[in-house]
């Protein structure tokens, strides 16, 4: 025979248990979350009450994360993104234009939506990223646009040490695939026939990797390689005239 438990017991140990993960979460402290809660609530009856705390964490500290977001949990996916080498700007908790583009420049190289929206599946990539390697090896910076995954790598010594959220030449308008080097870079708006460059930096006659107020997460482009202005700033001084550059599909 089992021994019985009265009910009342039954739901004070439940209550004491869910009281206990909500004061974990409100305090900021980690509680631990299994790989499957991770990617999203556990569906079903738990088996024990810790099934309880798990839920709880996992809703409360990898809510949906959109632009306009702001908060601790925006501060954790900016630096898991920094850490990873996306181009995420300042970590500073608000969820902005340049942490916008570095999760779907992320969303591109994991083979996800690309919709800048953090959700369970963007959260469970996160845990397991596809870490890309540049297909070119130099002892000093390189640039190289991936013209499949819509991004541009900042490689180093055979490591890539930046993601860049990228649009290239549409399909009346390719962006020519090969190895180039800097040849000019002008520094302000450089107006074309075709629109306005910033900062651009031209690899091959009049094709550039530039900054663009646009840059969609598809191909969109008269041929040069786009990418976000607050991007391209910060990408400015590292990169110098002579630097490799390699476009591939």
């Amino acid at each position: 025979m089992f021994p019985f438990t009265p009910p009342s017991t039954t739901r004070h140990h439940a209550s004491r248990a869910a009281l206990g993960a909500t004061l974990l979460v409100a305090a900021g402290l980690a509680v631990p979350v299994g790989p499957a809660s991770a990617a999203g609530p556990v569906t079903g009856a738990p088996a024990a009450t810790g099934a309880a705390v798990v839920t709880v964490a996992a809703t409360s500290s990898r809510p949906l994360l959109r632009q306009g977001a702001k908060g601790a949990a925006v501060t954790t996916l900016q630096r898991r993104l920094a850490a990873l080498h996306y181009d995420v700007g300042a970590v500073d908790g608000a969820f902005g234009p340049s942490t916008f583009h570095a999760v779907v420049a992320f969303q591109k190289v994991n083979g996800l939506a690309r919709d800048g929206v953090v959700g369970p599946r963007t959260w469970a990539a996160l845990d397991r990223p596809v870490v890309p390697k540049p297909k070119y090896t130099h002892s000093g910076y390189s640039l190289e646009a991936n013209l499949t995954k819509q991004v541009v790598y900042l490689a180093r010594g055979g490591s890539v040490v930046r993601i860049l959220d990228a649009s290239s030449g549409k399909a009346s308008t390719p962006t020519p695939t090969g190895n180039y080097t800097m040849q000019r870079r002008i520094d302000g708006w450089r107006q074309s026939n075709l629109g306005l460059l910033w900062r651009p930096y031209y690899f091959y006659n009049g094709y550039a990797v530039h900054g663009a107020t646009s840059v969609p997460a598809y191909p969109a482009s008269h041929g040069c390689v786009r990418v976000p202005v607050p991007a391209m700033n910060r990408l400015w001084s590292t990169i110098k005239i002579g630097i490799p550059v390699h476009i591939y599909r």
